[in-house]
This record gives C-alpha cells, sequence and structure tokens, in this order.
C-alpha cells in the first residue's frame, strides 16, 4: 500500500494472477490494512454502487466520533476516485486527491475517518464497492459539493457532471466550515489513538477476556 500523500488516505494496487481462464486476485487483506491503520478494520457495512458515465457521488463524510471509514474498489468499469481532507486543522486540509480505479488495475483506496470521499463515473457503466467500518447513519451523514472552485477538483474533462439533489445542494466547504459541520483534525487524531490502544489492549489481553469492557470473550 502507497500513501495518498494525505495522512489516513492509501492506494493498494493488487498482485493480479492471470492465465487462459481469466484473472484472480486478492481485493482486501485485513491484515495488511490493520499493519497501516494500527488497529482492525471493523466491517460494518458493504456498499455497492452503480453508476452511468458523468455521475459524481460525493462529497461525502461522516462525524467522528464514529466516522466511517471506507475500502473502496471499482469492480467493473472505470472512476476517478477523490479523497478530499475535510479535517479542520489538518495540515493538509482542503488538499485532494484523485486516482483512476478500474476493473484493469483492480486498485483500491483505504479512507480514514475523517476524510471525505467522492468519485466520477468514466465508463459507460461503472459498478463501485466499498467496505465501511460503521453502518450507514443519516443523522451524522454530511457533503460537501464536489464542484465548489474552492477546492478546484480536477474532474474529468470529458465528463458532463451529474450529481444527485442531494449533492448538489450541499454547502461548499467555506459553507461547511462555518456551520461547524466539518470533522476537526484533534477530535480525529484523538479517536484514531483510542482505537489504537483498544487494540495494542486487546493484543495483551489474557485468553478469553473480554477485550473492552462489557464484550463478551474472544
Amino acid at each position: 500500500m502507497d500513501s495518498l500523500g494525505i495522512d489516513g488516505a492509501w492506494i493498494f494496487t493488487p498482485r493480479i494472477h492471470r492465465d487462459s481462464r481469466g484473472d484472480f486476485h486478492e481485493w482486501f487483506r485485513g491484515t495488511e490494512l490493520s499493519h497501516y491503520l494500527g488497529y482492525k478494520f471493523g466491517l460494518s457495512q458493504a456498499n455497492c454502487s452503480v453508476s452511468r458515465a458523468g455521475v459524481i457521488r460525493g462529497i461525502h463524510f461522516t462525524e467522528v466520533p464514529p466516522g466511517q471509514a471506507k475500502y473502496v474498489v471499482c469492480a467493473s468499469g472505470a472512476i476517478t476516485d477523490v479523497v478530499v481532507d475535510l479535517r479542520v486543522g489538518s495540515p493538509t486540509f482542503a488538499r485532494w486527491k484523485a486516482v483512476q480505479l478500474d476493473d484493469r488495475t483492480r486498485r483500491a483506496v483505504l479512507i480514514c475517518e475523517g476524510l471525505g470521499h467522492a468519485f466520477a463515473a468514466l465508463s459507460a457503466q461503472a459498478t463501485v464497492m466499498y467496505l465501511c467500518s460503521t453502518p450507514y447513519a443519516p443523522g451524522i451523514e454530511h457533503g460537501v459539493h464536489p464542484l465548489d472552485p474552492a477546492l478546484g477538483i480536477a474532474w474529468p474533462q470529458e465528463i458532463e457532471p451529474i450529481l444527485s439533489a442531494k449533492d448538489a445542494a450541499a454547502p461548499s466547504l467555506e459553507e461547511a466550515q462555518r456551520a461547524r459541520l466539518l470533522p476537526s483534525y484533534g477530535d480525529c487524531t484523538a479517536f484514531a489513538a483510542r482505537l489504537k490502544e483498544t487494540a495494542a489492549a486487546c493484543l495483551d489481553r489474557p485468553a478469553g477476556a473480554p477485550c473492552q469492557p462489557g464484550e463478551p470473550p474472544g
């Protein structure tokens, strides 16, 4: 896995085994994600999104805590996948990184809690699948307009952007910040530290002992 230049975001390039029958690859490896995160990626929900060319979904983010980490792949077609640092106080606040995910390279993006996520479909149809660390919770889900000039995301010029009514009505980055919707970098780093501490405590616990108070023995 390689850093995307934003703290908490990586891209994974799998090794693909091809022969006359087709190909095979491991698209999710929990132990590898844990190595980079410092704690186990807690899978709570798996989503599948099918979009036609030009559709832009996002920029979406979840309040921290609990936040929502995502592991994103493009199962068919191609997309431009975008990670945006929306954490107020972050050294890379308002910075974004775009990478292409497709059914040829089979690359994946890992996004930590507090970061914004969006993508645009490049192919006639694109199927995007993403694993989420927490379930969808409408009350704490927010968005920033993907075409906000202040962010200046370089969406592919060959597409005509298609947005949902909700995404089209999303606030600009400045408006979201004024409304105190954006997560703080301090809250996000503190939350990640707690997850790492819990993971370390779990490794040190006696066999059969609960990892956290109230948790059944593992």
